[in-house]
């Protein structure tokens, strides 16, 4: 049986690569096992091993005993760093993407386009900015690394928890984009925009979503100042519902 390893940011870093395979011989082999291989054939990895986030195929997996199969794609996330169209709940701009991750600037009006409402008595957005500083240390700009198939899904799923939560208190849309790459400071890094009848609801459920996207969302960031760049430390990422 045969698995794909990837790796990102830190760990990407730890192993001189971003892939690989790795091969099994004979009965099921569990997340447990292979982490336990990875630990034996690429040392560099194994101080990080104990704090890494497994996904299968797009998807986090915390049943660590689950088979593997024939196939499958496994990404170890390291902590993170705190387009498909789907249609908003009530109207909307179809052709901008709700959710999306991508390398170009951000577009806050479009955004606002692709989830207002004739419905909505209240509009919220929320722009995530680079700032000049972090622990104490001056930062020059961020660089922001994502699995960028599995970070689109997630941000996916956390649209759909969000709008869930709230439905009975009238919050219509939710839309989310990340952007990646290099920021200098002052780039806008993140966009949550909300849609809804009132606004504490708006409020509530834009809170809700910024800290599901810093929980969830495999996306990590190196910060560049005047003695070199490392990557930020993050948490352990909390599934989506």
């Amino acid at each position: 049986m045969r698995v794909t390893v990837r790796l990102f940011a830190s760990l990407r870093e730890a192993a001189g690569g971003d892939r690989f395979d790795e091969t099994f011989e004979g009965g099921p082999v569990t997340i447990t096992m292979l982490r336990a291989r990875l630990g034996e054939s690429h040392p560099a990895l194994r101080p990080y091993l104990e704090r890494v986030a497994i996904a299968v195929n797009e998807e986090y997996r915390f049943d660590h005993a689950g088979e593997l199969h024939d196939g499958d794609t496994v990404a170890l996330i390291p902590p993170v760093a705190g387009g498909a169209l789907i249609p908003p709940v009530a109207g909307g701009a179809p052709e901008v993407p709700l959710f999306l991750v991508t390398r170009d600037a951000l577009d806050p009006v479009a955004l606002r386009a692709a989830v207002i409402t004739p419905a909505s008595g209240a509009y919220l957005l929320f722009e995530g900015v680079v700032r000049d500083h972090h622990e104490g240390r001056a930062v020059a700009r961020l660089e922001y690394e994502a699995y960028e198939e599995m970070a689109l899904r997630t941000l996916e799923q956390v649209g759909r928890e969000v709008l869930e939560a709230y439905r009975d208190r009238e919050v219509y849309a939710i839309a989310i984009h990340h952007r990646i790459g290099v920021l200098e400071v002052g780039g806008v890094s993140l966009l949550v925009a909300i849609a809804s009848a009132h606004r504490q609801d708006a409020f509530e459920a834009g809170l809700r979503a910024i800290d599901r996207v810093k929980e969830t969302v495999p996306v990590w960031k190196k910060e560049w100042g005047p003695d070199g760049s490392h990557w930020q430390e993050g948490i352990v990422p909390k599934p989506a519902g």
